[in-house]
């Protein structure tokens, strides 16, 4: 029995992972935080080509993880993955926080470092994502999964919410290079990086270490490979067979056939699901923007850091929903399965407006003279004004906006409430669902839904030429149509234990070995 956490039946090893997730989180998000208004502000790029960019960077992000679960699965392991891929993290974030220094090279250095360091990122967290959930699934037994993905998405949030304080602080607060310091945004993020890989290797002795089973993708790839080429190679007069993946049957054992039959009938039921990542994911670019063009008036907040409303918010409802709605599901004896909790979507509403500020003494120099003291009231952002200075007067060239940015926590809060009951249920899915074998792969599966998600609002942001509220509409359109296919398709999901796999053919193979054993004795009895 492996040491247990205080107070807990939980295995000790899972404090280093926990711990780990966080500070790679804080890394992330705190970097992603700014990244939007970087390309604005910094490297000076327009919304559309910032929002397109920050979406291709999420997609590749979520893109990776197949390598990482290809990596792990069948060569280096899940422990082994972790720790290589966190050091190429580690030097993404070095990089992007140089290319962040104004006095290193010009534009071009700074947008060709900031590609690079993104790109290093997007292997390194993606690479990571699918070993590190799977790992901690490792260390429990499989009736406490549940509670343990809970703990990890609270810890995913819990960077999150810290790192969208601090990291907005260091940016527009800190001044280096007589600007908004950029590089230190970026540079305490790769600190928390290199904490993350420190806390994993610390707990190296208590983790339990499944060992890869060989390349199990490159099997299942060449096992559908050959039941298609046999299917259309067969006759009318072959045996008819329940199942196209049973044609393979002649080269593949039928436990390899019916695992990769477990994972298609899931990646199947995933392929709705990026249309919720879609909209989820704007909370980076379009609502960021759409925050920079509110009126603050009453809620004084720094526009990146309104994002972390998510993050708290998820720290919030997950203990509610663990502790006393599904719970109280229960009690009444409602049997909601995990892809029902699935079907609860967003439905946003999105309003676009900006912040005042009042500017009661201004000095303005111009080729007549200094005006020294001039009371220009209280200004809009978002609205245009024309001054005349000889008499002071003011015109208002385009009307400002004024609503409140306040409107944007009901839909933090909606988004929220659903991503509670989609995201933690979908990690556990992932992994109850997946063969011993293939953990790793269906969790990458899983993220791919969240790289195909931005890959649509990139299409949409870049193609689409849509008005923004057009925009937005089109997405809740979509996603009410998502979510009535989905909902069929959940309706005629059958879940399986694939623990009861294991027994299956630990006793099929049982009893070949008897039947075998058995044969030789009637051969030595003959002899």
């Amino acid at each position: 029995m492996g040491k247990k956490l205080c107070g807990t039946n939980y295995p000790l090893s899972i404090a280093f992972i926990v711990v780990n997730e966080f500070c790679e989180r804080f890394s992330y998000y705190g970097m992603r935080a700014v990244l939007t208004l970087y390309f604005v502000n910094y490297l000076h790029w327009d919304r559309d080509l910032s929002t397109a960019i920050y979406h291709a960077f999420t997609s590749l992000c979520y893109f990776t993880p197949v390598l990482g679960a290809l990596i792990a699965d069948s060569w280096l392991g899940k422990f082994k993955t972790i720790i290589y891929l966190s050091i190429v993290y580690v030097i993404g974030h070095v990089v992007k926080s140089v290319g962040a220094i104004p006095t290193v090279g010009d534009t071009s250095m700074h947008i060709a470092l900031s590609m690079v360091g993104l790109i290093l990122i997007a292997f390194g967290t993606g690479g990571i994502k699918p070993c590190v959930a799977a790992f901690g699934g490792d260390q429990f037994e499989p009736e406490q999964t549940r509670k343990f993905f809970s703990i990890f998405y609270m810890a995913i949030n819990a960077g999150s919410v810290l790192s969208m304080i601090v990291t907005p602080i260091l940016r527009g607060d800190v001044k280096c290079f007589g600007d908004d310091c950029y590089a230190l945004a970026f540079g305490v993020p790769a600190v928390l990086m290199v904490a993350a890989l420190v806390v994993f290797i610390s707990g190296s002795g208590m983790y339990k270490k499944v060992p890869p089973e060989g390349n199990i993708l490159m099997d299942v790839c060449k096992c559908i490979g050959f039941a298609i080429k046999n299917r259309f190679r067969s006759s009318k007069h072959d045996v008819k067979r329940k199942h196209w993946l049973d044609w393979a049957e002649e080269k593949y054992s039928k436990r390899l056939i019916q695992e990769i039959k477990m994972v298609l009938r899931v990646l199947t039921l995933y392929l709705p699901l990026p249309m919720f990542w879609a909209l989820f994911d704007q909370q980076g670019s379009r609502w960021t923007l759409q925050a920079t063009r509110m009126n603050m008036a009453m809620v004084r907040v720094y526009l990146s850091a309104i994002r972390m409303l998510n993050a708290l918010l998820i720290l919030i409802f997950v203990p509610i929903f663990d502790f006393i709605i599904y719970p109280l599901v229960g009690l009444c004896r409602v049997n909601i399965t995990m892809t029902k909790w699935w079907q609860t979507f967003i439905y946003l509403s999105h309003i676009h407006q900006l912040f005042p500020g009042r500017y009661p003494s201004v000095k303005c120099e111009a080729p007549t003279g200094v005006f020294s003291n001039l009371d220009l009231g209280l200004l809009d952002f978002g609205a245009s004004y024309t001054f005349i200075l000889k008499k002071v007067s003011r015109f208002e060239d385009v009307m400002a906006n004024n609503v409140n940015i306040a409107w944007q926590i009901p839909q933090y809060v909606l988004i929220t409430v659903g991503e509670v009951m989609f995201s933690v249920t979908g990690l556990e899915f992932s992994y109850s669902q997946a063969p011993a074998n293939m953990k790793s792969v269906l969790q990458a599966g899983w993220l791919l839904t969240v790289a195909f998600g931005n890959v649509i609002v990139l299409i949409v942001a870049e193609g689409g030429g849509l008005e923004q509220w057009a925009e937005f509409v089109l997405f809740a359109c979509l996603l009410v149509a998502v979510c009535i296919i989905f909902s069929i398709m959940a309706y005629f999901y059958t879940y399986v234990d694939p623990s009861q796999l294991d027994k299956l053919y630990q006793q099929d193979a049982a009893k070949g070995e008897s039947e075998d054993e058995l044969k030789m004795t009637e051969k030595m009895t003959k002899l």
